[in-house]
């Protein structure tokens, strides 16, 4: 099922399991008028196609117990790119990834839980990681947004 074979009632149970994944058949089948068996075969040709990845908890760090939230933009040398996110991609305290334009640029998330943490990752996991020829990062002071995944 490609983007443009999505018609509204497809767009309207997809905006609905992303307000609320657990919402159940029959709430989403009221809401867009279709029976229940319906909707679960819809989902199922969503989920079968790929339009729906997964189906996730989403934590707020904050609430249990992280508080340092930071932005990475490291300049990898592109002979290291795969290298370097790899070896990101291991580490727990890494929740996002991103290869951006440009050669050998790399955009990284982290939550840690204390700035001793963060310290500890920047000395030990990032600066140590052989390739990376320039760190620059940012504190996050609060978060005003977040969204995962898209909205159509």
């Amino acid at each position: 099922m490609k983007e443009n074979t999505l018609d509204q009632i497809d767009r309207k149970i997809l905006d609905l399991l992303t307000a609320n994944s657990h919402a159940s058949l029959l709430g989403i089948a009221e809401k867009v008028g279709l029976s229940r068996t319906a909707v679960k075969n819809r989902i199922e040709a969503l989920e079968r196609s790929g339009v729906i990845e997964q189906y996730t908890v989403i934590l707020n760090p904050e609430k249990i117990g992280r508080n340092v939230s930071v932005f990475f933009d490291l300049q990898v040398a592109p002979a290291y790119l795969r290298k370097v996110a790899d070896a990101l991609s291991a580490e727990p305290a890494v929740t996002d990834i991103y290869l951006m334009t440009g050669p050998g640029r790399l955009h990284v998330h982290a939550v840690l839980e204390l700035n001793q943490d963060l310290e500890h990752f920047m000395l030990e996991k990032l600066y140590t990681l052989p390739g990376i020829e320039r760190v620059s990062s940012e504190l996050i002071v609060s978060r005003i947004k977040t969204r995962k995944g898209i909205r159509i």
